[in-house]
């Protein structure tokens, strides 16, 4: 598959009354046409920040300070807001945390699924209110021919959250950017929202930006994981190289601190708290919380270093010369089960 998105070495800083903050330090990753690249973190990890830079929505006191944002070979960064304009809602589409935030209280919805289709399809309004039907019939809203008329208030929160999924799609963007998007919905809604998304990228084909603190959410909608930790990212890989093959020690914190069905007591929760990124330390950012750290962790930072053709981390444990160490007992489990089904897939490829 060719990327749709590339984005290389990116850099943003925030202008604060206390100095620069350095939210992002060095981000590069692509994204494929069809697929879902989620990107998972701790609050303030840059997540958002990294999203927001793509569809240049970040607030006055920010600043790009390197990198590139190649979107169909186009660098966004280097964009003028008009043309900008043109790509937001139509090729690039954002759907947000908060869905009562995201929709105008004072408009119906059948005109604020019109507004992109009318902006940027051309529609006259009998069309944009055709389309917008289709849309909310797409999305799974019932009584949608009565609901169009109705006001945000009148929805329930996964109710508005697919109406804002339907404003998102409207326009059969090429890259939608989900930025928490079920975060303020109860567990059973959130289910529904995230089998939505995956049933409507298989309809549309639409590569999905998924933005999530919570590993288990990942794990049914992604094809790919990036970790981000302190601006930066730590791991990338596959889902199933991510879930059960981790390799830094962060993954095996945040994957630790997920409650399963064994989860007998208190969950493991990682110790310390991210480094100040108006100082950001000298060597690896995540050495402090660290308790498999070595004295190069406090000096340099790791590069990416290479696991499989898919799969990297930036951590000095991967380096030929680092002493041999056992994962916590949960990671090692996790890479026996990754190890036996990867065995059994090539002994199954080698016997055909």
């Amino acid at each position: 598959m060719s990327n749709i998105l590339e984005v290389k070495d990116l850099k943003i800083t925030f202008d604060t009354y206390a100095g620069k903050v350095q939210a992002i330090r060095g981000v590069s990753f692509d994204l494929k046409k069809g697929e879902t690249l989620a990107i998972v973190g701790e609050s303030g990890s840059g997540k958002s920040v990294t999203t927001r830079s793509i569809m240049q929505l970040l607030s006055q006191n920010a600043n790009i300070e390197e990198g590139q944002i190649l979107f169909d070979g186009q660098d966004l960064v280097k964009t003028s807001e008009k043309e900008m304009q043109n790509i937001r809602g139509k090729k690039i589409a954002m759907i947000f945390q908060d869905p009562m935030t995201s929709l105008n209280p004072t408009m119906t919805i059948e005109k604020q699924i019109a507004e992109p289709l009318r902006l940027h399809q051309n529609m006259n309004k009998q069309q944009a209110a055709e389309r917008a039907l289709e849309l909310l019939k797409l999305v799974g809203l019932p009584d949608a021919e009565k609901r169009m008329k109705q006001y945000p208030h009148q929805f329930s929160g996964g109710q508005r959250q697919r109406v804002v999924i339907a404003i998102a799609l409207a326009c059969d963007p090429d890259i939608l950017i989900a930025d928490e998007p079920t975060t303020a919905l109860d567990v059973t809604i959130q289910a529904q929202i995230l089998e939505l998304m995956k049933e409507l990228q298989h309809k549309v084909n639409t590569s999905i930006i998924f933005i999530t603190h919570d590993l288990g959410v990942v794990a049914n909608v992604a094809d790919r994981v990036a970790v981000m930790y302190a601006g930066k990212f730590v791991e990338v890989g596959t889902v199933d190289e991510v879930f059960y093959n981790p390799q830094h020690p962060y993954t095996w914190g945040l994957l630790a601190s997920m409650p399963t069905l064994e989860t007998n007591g208190s969950l493991y929760a990682i110790p310390g708290t991210p480094p100040d990124l108006l100082d950001p330390p000298k060597g690896d950012a995540f050495a402090p919380r660290n308790e498999y750290r070595m004295k190069i962790d406090t000096e340099h930072q790791p590069p990416m270093f290479k696991v499989s053709d898919t799969h990297y981390a930036a951590t000095w444990l991967l380096h030929k010369d680092a002493p041999a160490i056992n994962p916590p007992a949960e990671i090692m489990a996790r890479q026996k089960v990754y190890k036996e089904k990867y065995a059994a897939l090539h002994t199954e490829g080698g016997a055909k």
